[in-house]
């Protein structure tokens, strides 16, 4: 009898030691389960992106900054990390084409492209990685498409810093009524300065206004073009360019002591030798960049299906140095642009 209920205890004990040993396993399992899929929720991605921006200067740094600033807060907000490498190709072409080559060489998930040589040259550096432009005014003239119709139908994407032009001819002829002659003074080197030259020019002239143009190769004979633009305009239009803006003090240094206004494409242009500016935010436009280069890391936009995208808001801005320095009386609808 003992044997047997001895028998039966040992039964019973072998029995409750592997439902006990079954259990630890299977919650274990349960754990190491929940555990992993909490690791994949706070654990996002990282991307590495990389940045070429043709030149330093105000608007492009705006764009730039803007660009970082809203991509870090969209991607951290998903438990991800995005890592920057921003070059700078002090305004030359080739340097851009190197820049590009070497973010192709370490494969980077997206290139932004900051200016019009620069999304030329990663328009030549590749065609498989994600490119978004900025600050570019006129995708169909940048990348050499006829039949421009809003969406490139290649790897390249991307926001332009055009603000219409039509408004722009209007502000002139609001501020200088009287002016028969107008320099168009801008970069030959630069596509877009010469795609608002073409669109411009025709809408001052049925305004009345003898427009001539003066243009100059790179930043070593700004002064000298200015001065003849100086010498034979009543005002001069100056459209987005990247070299004049890089050059803005020289222009300023010739127009202004010769009592020469000009009508600036942008604000960081007019800041240095403007009157007046239909301004937009660079700064706005790159955070709108950075929401085109989420929707493409994150969501798998295909940048051939983006749409170029525009500044929202364009404000008539003037700058009071120049415009206290030449006598010029403003409308009240414009605002000042704020010293830096």
């Amino acid at each position: 009898m003992k044997k047997r209920l001895l028998v039966v205890f040992l039964a019973l004990a072998m029995i409750f030691a592997l439902a006990a040993c079954g259990t630890s396993s299977d919650t274990t399992t349960e754990t190491a389960s929940a555990a992993e899929e909490s690791a994949e929720e706070t654990t996002g991605e990282t991307y590495n992106v990389g940045v070429v921006q043709l030149v330093q200067h105000v608007a492009l740094d705006a764009a730039t900054e803007g660009f970082q600033d809203k991509l870090t807060e969209l991607i951290e907000a998903d438990g991800g990390t995005v890592n920057f490498d921003v070059q700078n190709a002090s305004g030359d072409s080739a340097t851009c084409a190197t820049i590009v080559n070497g973010f192709v060489s370490s494969g980077v998930d997206l290139i932004m492209a900051n200016a019009t040589p620069a999304l030329q040259a990663a328009q030549a550096g590749t065609d498989e990685i994600p490119v978004l432009g900025t600050s570019v005014t006129d995708y169909g003239t940048a990348l050499g498409i006829d039949d421009w119709a809003g969406t490139t139908g290649s790897n390249i994407s991307g926001t332009s810093d055009l603000a219409p032009l039509e408004d722009q001819a209007k502000m002139l002829q609001e501020l200088f009524p009287d002016a028969k002659n107008v320099g168009m003074l801008y970069c030959s080197a630069e596509p877009n300065s010469q795609y608002q030259i073409d669109v411009i020019t025709p809408l001052l002239e049925d305004m009345g206004y003898t427009c001539t143009t003066y243009t100059f190769t790179d930043s070593n004979d700004v002064a000298s073009v200015a001065e003849k633009a100086a010498q034979e305009s009543d005002v001069v239009y100056i459209p987005t360019d990247n070299t004049a803006a890089s050059c803005a003090e020289a222009i300023n240094n010739v127009l202004l002591p010769a009592k020469v206004p000009a009508i600036c494409g942008e604000e960081g242009l007019c800041s240095g030798c403007g009157v007046a500016t239909l301004s937009i935010s660079y700064y706005d436009l790159g955070t709108q960049t950075g929401e085109m280069a989420y929707e493409i890391l994150v969501n798998g936009a295909d940048p051939a299906e983006m749409e170029i995208e525009y500044a929202p808001t364009v404000t008539k801005k003037y700058n009071a140095e120049i415009v206290d320095e030449l006598g010029i009386e403003i409308p009240d609808d414009y605002e000042a642009i704020e010293e830096s």
